[in-house]
């Protein structure tokens, strides 16, 4: 896959675009792309995803945003799922006052060299996100691309999107938000040295992310999880949180207690993907305690068969 960063491209290879946050790469994501594949499939269209560097929102109302991926993180699903060209354009003042006609015609048909585009029901893009899917419809026979419409996919008679995935993970509701993701919620790091009480003192291997401040977390707590390193899966039980329990203040990270491994993960990039939430962070009043827990969560963690 070729990952393209800035403004300064032309796509040579025919395409079949579409645009979005992608944040997540939920179910309904999942439709767009394969609809995608199967214009490559069909016609022989390379895949190419219009997104931006930073969401727009957080960019014209100046507020923090959170995404369930990061950009490395849609970088990687993105690569897996057959994606040939992955854009994260610039988002500038110039761009955002950019009227829905002229991003297609110079972006969409001019840069990324779209012949087949294909979008959601409820796409918005240019000025004020004025462009919509009347207006490409169009536009297509205008500037010769075909256009397809996919759905909404619905999960109890209500529209997949980030923001009810963000609400189940805000519960803890693991087994909800994997089902409408289509796949394990996961956090991507490299492992960083924590304070080493977890191997030193406590017994138990342990491997530390500390996940981007833009990255949404899911509710703080203890949740049954794997671990994937060098193409290899390991069963885990994972703390979100700040290890109230450590003397100090730490920011927030995700530890993870490895069941069955043996070995050096620092420095490594590996995979912490969560599938059941177990109990709530909380502060014990000595390590003996903490440790007695993490046994505890082990045991139940099993139980649930991960």
């Amino acid at each position: 896959m070729e990952y393209i960063q800035n403004d300064q491209f032309r796509i040579e290879t025919p395409a079949v675009v579409t645009i979005g946050k992608f944040d997540g790469r939920h179910r309904g994501h999942q439709k767009l792309l394969k609809a995608m594949l199967d214009h490559k499939e069909k016609q022989g269209l390379a895949v190419a995803v219009f997104t931006f560097s930073r969401a727009p929102g957080a960019v014209v109302d100046r507020k923090p945003q959170t995404v369930i991926t990061t950009n490395e993180e849609r970088r990687y699903i993105m690569e897996q799922a057959g994606v040939d060209y992955l854009v994260e354009y610039p988002f500038t003042e110039e761009v955002s006052h950019m009227p829905p006609e002229e991003f297609v015609e110079k972006i969409l048909m001019g840069k990324m060299n779209a012949r087949a585009i294909v979008v959601g029901t409820d796409c918005g893009f240019g000025y004020r996100r004025a462009g919509n899917v009347e207006l490409l419809e169009k536009l297509a026979p205008q500037l010769g691309f075909e256009l397809t419409v996919i759905e909404k996919a619905q999960e109890d008679h209500r529209d997949i999107s980030s923001s009810y995935i963000r609400e189940e993970l805000e519960k803890g509701n693991m087994e909800k938000a994997n089902e409408l993701l289509g796949s394990p919620y996961s956090i991507h790091g490299k492992v960083v040295h924590g304070n080493h009480i977890g191997s030193s003192i406590l017994g138990f291997p342990t491997a530390n992310l500390m996940p981007p401040p833009e990255k949404h977390l899911p509710r703080f707590g203890v949740y049954v999880s794997r671990v994937i390193a060098d193409g290899r899966e390991y069963r885990g039980i994972t703390n979100i949180g700040r290890k109230p329990t450590v003397e100090g203040t730490y920011p927030v990270g995700a530890e993870t207690f490895l069941v069955d491994f043996d070995g050096d993960l620092y420095g490594k990039t590996i995979e912490v993907q969560l599938f059941h939430f177990l109990r709530p962070e909380q502060k014990f009043d000595s390590l003996d305690e903490l440790k007695a827990q993490i046994e505890k969560d082990k045991k139940d963690g099993l139980k649930y068969g991960i």
